[in-house]
């Protein structure tokens, strides 16, 4: 679907919203066509719908990616990191506050949207509008304040005209409603409408379906039961019992959950499971029939808005993928074999490359016990871009061969640097600081490329992320354009997530047609099936899924799940909130072991995080804080406890 933003962005009326605004701002009048009475013509309603689904590419895919994985069990900060990355490590290197979490960007994003949903609900009907439209603004509606209660808690369900209604003129004051109230009064009666009304097919090319909608409702249900239950005494904001208005409890909720869940496996539409986990992420073959959801960002710039030849890292744009991308730029290799001088590795517009910010990196854990069976389980090579080529022709040098490791010879296009899979029987024989390779990495004896073990991943030098990285059709014979913004969508939802939800509420205590064990068989058994070798780049046609489901407990705990969901949803932007929601964040992310910031330093070291009760919750953005004209008393109340 390709949204027209330069047509849509009077449409998204600021009701709420103080937080970033000024006076000039706040007294702005909106041309005439897109005041208020607009969202009273078909016309204004379908720019309104427009504008719903191009909300999502001001937020997912740019900092607020940084708040929801790093100081996680998958990420720390990297060497390039500056507080947008350190302040959410909880390792003393920084300290999250109100002024500097990146979650303020779901913030600034999501209240306008919302408005425009309330907008689009309360005029489509006299319009003459179905119900089925209707419902995808409620889906996103629905969506961001689910995405809002779990980072934030309680938030304001009254924008200024009372709540879920639309409000036409910018309020500065602000009440917060409490947890239970959003996720009843909005989420579930929103998602259920949207189940009910909502195609099984999308109305336009990425539309929102009826397996969406149930896809978040079972999230949801799943999310909210969890609150309830409280296993870790963690503090909710504004403070209220755990009890739901509907008398229900959480083992009720764990159940509603797991129905849901089932009643998308068994009812999948247009979706389904694609036989690859690698055929998942790569890039020729997005927009596949696993992704329920994404927000799109193609190859033309004027729908893209972003150059597609160099970026700032600007919203809309899609740039994530750049914080975990170390700068393998700087690999070196040598034309006569005394002299390593050469650029061998370039940066390159492709799903190994990209542009190198370096500022996450894997901790050694992801790498070494989230995926321990790198053997049987394909979800390791279809993750992580551990192999780098040389390039060295399409950045237009002429030789054939160039020396690198051991002084052997290299051709273009074989591996010039690679993240070993497991430590080696013979150690590596790493150099003084950063030796020939330019970026300290060893040898072993009888390979041409240079190698890292896994115990020596660092911050400066690491596996790149696979899975969300660049592709382009206009490379031609070159590196293409690799400083420019991501033309790949960003992957909101996955069909496979059914299983997972199912399988959590199975460990909760949810019963029915299958069992934790066997719902996490599913995706084991795919994740056992090869095709491809990514990181090595041939053919291997391998089924390894009966190895894989054997391995699987007898008995799924919670942990187990998390495991799974990391191996499937590794760097996607999902860790923070599923360590949250289980409240094991501080129980499996407490500790983590890296090695430094200089390229040679080999050297493992254990960091251990403080994470407090408290920190299960994000602070609400400063700006807000600052932007709402009430008294110092209400503005402290607003914020939430320890921040």
């Amino acid at each position: 679907m390709k949204i027209n933003y330069k047509n849509i962005v009077g449409i998204i009326l600021v009701a709420f919203m103080a937080f970033g605004c000024s006076n000039d701002i706040l007294d702005e009048k909106p041309r005439s066509i897109y005041e208020p009475g607009f969202f009273k013509t078909e016309q204004g309603i379908q720019y309104g719908l427009t504008a719903l689904y191009a909300h999502t590419r001001y937020f997912l895919g740019q900092y607020y990616y940084a708040a929801a994985q790093n100081g996680t069990d998958e990420y720390t900060y990297a060497q390039s990191a500056d507080n947008n990355f350190k302040d959410t490590d909880m390792s003393g290197v920084g300290s999250l506050n109100p002024s500097s979490s990146r979650s303020d960007a779901l913030w600034g994003a999501v209240f306008s949207n919302i408005n425009t949903a309330n907008g689009i609900i309360e005029n489509a009907t006299e319009v003459g509008l179905s119900e089925a439209l209707i419902s995808e603004a409620r889906f996103w509606r629905a969506y961001d304040y689910f995405l809002l209660v779990q980072t934030f808690g309680g938030v304001p369900l009254d924008l200024g005209s009372g709540e879920l209604k639309f409000n036409t003129s910018p309020s500065r004051t602000s009440v917060r409603n409490t947890v239970p109230e959003v996720y009843t009064k909005a989420i579930f009666a929103d998602l259920k409408t949207a189940v009910a009304n909502l195609p099984e097919t999308g109305r336009v090319t990425g539309g929102v379906t009826k397996t969406a909608a149930r896809l978040f409702l079972a999230k949801a249900y799943l999310t909210y039961a969890w609150w309830l239950e409280n296993p870790n005494g963690i503090p909710t904001y504004p403070e209220t019992p755990r009890t739901d208005p509907d008398g229900k409890n959480a083992a009720w909720y764990y159940q509603e959950a797991y129905n849901v869940a089932l009643e998308g496996i068994n009812n999948p539409g247009p979706f389904k499971l694609l036989d690859n986990y690698y055929d998942v992420h790569l890039g020729s073959n997005d927009r596949n029939k696993e992704i329920v959801l994404y927000s799109d960002h193609i190859e033309d710039e004027y729908y893209n808005v972003a150059s597609l030849s160099w970026s700032n890292g600007t919203a809309p744009e899609n740039y994530a993928v750049w914080y975990v991308t170390s700068n393998y730029g700087n690999i070196r290799s040598s034309a006569d074999g005394s002299n390593y001088n050469i650029s061998s590795v370039n940066r390159h517009a492709i799903q190994w490359g990209g542009r190198p910010w370096t500022r996450m990196a894997p901790t050694i854990e992801a790498y070494t016990e989230t995926f321990a069976d790198k053997t049987n389980d394909s979800r390791f090579d279809g993750t992580f871009a551990s192999v780098y080529y040389g390039n060295w022709k399409q950045a237009g040098r002429s030789e054939e061969t160039l020396f690198n490791a051991n002084g052997l010879p290299v051709k273009n296009g074989e591996p010039i640097l690679t993240f070993l899979e497991e430590e080696p029987l013979i150690p590596v024989n790493y150099p003084t600081g950063s030796g020939s390779s330019n970026v300290g990495a060893g040898t072993l004896p009888g390979r041409a490329d240079w190698v890292i073990s896994p115990s020596g991943i660092s911050r400066i030098y690491y596996p790149g992320l696979w899975k969300l990285g660049t592709y382009r059709t206009d490379n031609g014979t070159g590196l293409g354009q690799p400083n420019g913004a991501i033309t790949r969508p960003w992957n909101i939802a996955k069909f496979s997530e059914f299983y997972l939800i199912a399988a959590e509420a199975a460990v909760k205590g949810a019963t029915g047609s299958m069992t934790a064990r066997q719902l996490v068989n599913v995706l084991r058994a795919r994740a056992g099936k090869w095709r491809w070798k990514n990181n090595g780049n041939y053919a291997k046609v391998d089924d390894r899924s009966a190895a894989m489901t054997a391995a699987t407990p007898a008995i799924i705990t919670i942990n187990y799940i998390l495991e799974e969901r990391s191996r499937e949803y590794f760097g996607e932007g999902y860790r923070w909130y599923d360590l949250v929601r289980t409240q094991k964040w501080a129980e499996l992310a407490g500790s983590y072991t890296i090695c430094g910031t200089a390229a040679g330093d080999h050297n493992p070291v254990v960091y251990n995080r403080t994470i407090e009760k408290f920190h299960y919750l994000r602070p609400i953005p400063q700006g807000q804080i600052d932007g709402m004209t009430m008294s110092d008393e209400e503005k402290k109340a607003y914020q939430n406890p320890g921040y």
